[in-house]
């Protein structure tokens, strides 16, 4: 026994900054950001905080699964941005919601929900859990050096949960790890102790060429991996929801697999690289569409710093 997924949540911001009001403040042009990324916005949190926007997408899905907050039985955030170093996303989800159970984050940048799902899988495994709110959530736009477009023009913020129950839906769920801080990292804060160096400010840092040659290879191995685990061929898949990071990684991935290049699900073009929120987000905007049937054999793969990857099957079993 493990899990299956009951319900789904989303939230953004209300600020939406589009690629041209970008070039205000950035050197960069919206040609120059489409032809590289395929992104032409992104939300960004200017009046919420990332609590706001996870408590909300939380709400969503338990709305929809009939869940309360006295019926959850754990509460796992996924996230690199939180409000606050201590205490923790989910800590902080836990009090806006009302909830009682324990709570904890997941720090493993982009494929975060991922790992949080196989945090959830061990928890039905040993029989200590009957509903599970995973909440992916990412303010990316405060980890930005706003002046660097090979960084600032790939992110944005949101938030996507799911409400999990024992069941039979995920099929396979593989985790990987590379230890390579230098190719993606967000310096940590120091303080302010008299003679210690306070290091350098906490904006991301990324090797572009290292990350995209890590990325088209992660996400290729990782859906294969998955979907041999599953035990059903590529394409038996129904949809596959990649990581949102770069439109020609998709589009590289697309022409390497036996799926068909529509079912690959995107979004990128409308909310950037969200991080760890990127599939939950894609997820509920695919149920809302109409697009996930009951039985649906689902694709997932992401990857980020750490380096980090994370890939699986899950049959859809909502209704």
């Amino acid at each position: 026994m493990s899990f299956s997924i009951l319900s789904t949540g989303r939230a953004l911001p209300r600020t939406v900054l589009t690629n041209e009001q970008l070039c205000r403040f950035v050197d960069t042009t919206d040609e120059w950001i489409r032809s590289r990324t395929g992104i032409a916005q992104r939300y960004v949190c200017m009046e919420e905080s990332l609590t706001d926007l996870a408590a909300q997408a939380a709400r969503n899905a338990m709305q929809r699964a009939g869940v309360e907050a006295s019926d959850l039985d754990l509460i796992l955030c996924a996230t690199i941005s939180s409000d606050y170093i201590t205490p923790s996303l989910a800590c902080t989800v836990q009090e806006a919601l009302g909830a009682s159970c324990p709570a904890f984050d997941i720090s493993a940048a982009c494929p975060g929900f991922l790992f949080a799902l196989d945090v959830a899988d061990g928890y039905f495994a040993r029989g200590k859990a009957k509903r599970i709110l995973v909440v992916a959530a990412e303010a990316m736009s405060r980890l930005m050096d706003w002046r660097d477009r090979s960084t600032c023009v790939l992110f944005g913020d949101g938030a996507g949960a799911v409400i999990l129950g024992p069941g039979d839906g995920l099929r396979s769920l593989l985790l990987q790890t590379q230890g390579r801080a230098e190719v993606l990292y967000v310096p940590a804060t120091r303080g302010n102790l008299p003679g210690r160096a306070t290091g350098a400010k906490s904006y991301a840092v990324m090797d572009g060429q290292e990350v995209f040659k890590f990325a088209v290879t992660a996400m290729c191995r990782g859906l294969r991996h998955a979907i041999r685990e599953a035990g059903v061929a590529e394409e038996e898949i129904s949809w596959v929801l990649p990581h949102q990071a770069n439109l020609r990684i998709i589009e590289f991935a697309m022409s390497k697999m036996k799926i068909p290049p529509e079912r690959f699900l995107i979004n990128i073009d409308r909310l950037a690289n969200t991080s760890a929120a990127c599939i939950p987000i894609l997820l509920d905007e695919s149920r809302e569409q109409g697009k996930l049937k009951k039985g649906d054999l689902l694709a997932m793969c992401a990857f980020g710093a750490g380096l980090t990857s994370a890939s699986a099957v899950i049959r859809w079993d909502a209704d």
